[in-house]
């Protein structure tokens, strides 16, 4: 994309960071940085840009004042809009990591008419890579819901229970499986909420409620170290705001689901 067509307010990223100038807030950055500050601050640096954003090189120094912002920090802190910049932080993802043909092996180009990778030898069409995922809250009766210790956060965080989509598979099919292979659990009554994209890689999450059904909770110890019923008085350290999940337990909390 010409900086002549690159829209008034564009994003930098560098690695999983959006790049912040100095005089600009935190909670002011979703909308991005306007166009003459990023491009004066890059210098005679020409990152390659597309749908109106650019990922700077691991190599390439932060413009001189500007500081680097994890993207699931700025998420945290906002009350909506991210949308913009989920789509760009997205699509840098993928475009840096289909730079060759799958099919020939060939370097890929853009393709002129959609967001699409186009192969000019082989005329393979690789459009972004989308994987849905289920996230569930379980409840228990009118005043208690599941939340589950993955390995992978943070110590002392409990949220809720979610798994990708597999090839010939429902989301409702998936929920049951994730649920039943985490927690040795079955639910029912499962009703679809709310959904956000979460690329991270490149998610797209569809929220759920369900209702536990039968059995008692045995955390497999792969994926989940640790699970428990909680009331809303006696709640853990749970995600922070941004997040499907915490969206639900705030909905759940909040008797509006």
């Amino acid at each position: 994309m010409k900086e002549a067509l690159l829209p008034a307010r564009v994003y930098l990223f560098k690695g999983d960071s959006l790049l912040i100038p100095p005089s600009m807030s935190e909670e002011d950055c979703l909308a991005g940085v306007p166009q003459d500050l990023a491009l004066n601050a890059l210098g005679p640096a020409h990152p390659e840009w597309f749908m109106g954003a650019c990922l700077l090189e691991a190599s390439q120094a932060l413009p001189p004042g500007w500081k680097a912002l994890p993207v699931r920090t700025v998420l945290s802190r906002s009350g909506g809009g991210e949308d913009r910049l989920l789509r760009s932080y997205h699509l840098l993802q993928w475009r840096g990591e289909s730079r060759f043909c799958g099919s020939c092996g060939a370097p890929n180009g853009d393709s002129p008419a959609e967001v699409a990778r186009l192969c000019p030898r082989c005329g393979r069409i690789e459009y972004p890579r989308i994987s849905p995922a289920i996230i569930v809250l379980i409840t228990r009766g009118r005043d208690s819901i599941l939340l589950a210790h993955n390995r992978k956060f943070s110590p002392g965080i409990y949220s809720l229970i979610a798994g990708f989509n597999e090839a010939g598979e429902s989301l409702e099919a998936t929920l049951h499986r994730e649920v039943r292979e985490e927690l040795g659990i079955e639910v029912e009554d499962i009703r679809y909420q709310v959904s956000q994209s979460w690329p991270f890689p490149n998610s797209l999450m569809a929220g759920f409620t369900a209702a536990w059904a039968s059995g008692e909770i045995h955390p497999d110890g792969m994926e989940i170290e640790d699970a428990h019923w909680y009331r809303r008085e006696n709640l853990p350290q749970i995600p922070s705001p941004g997040t499907i999940s915490r969206r639900l337990i705030n909905l759940w909390q909040e008797g509006t689901l």
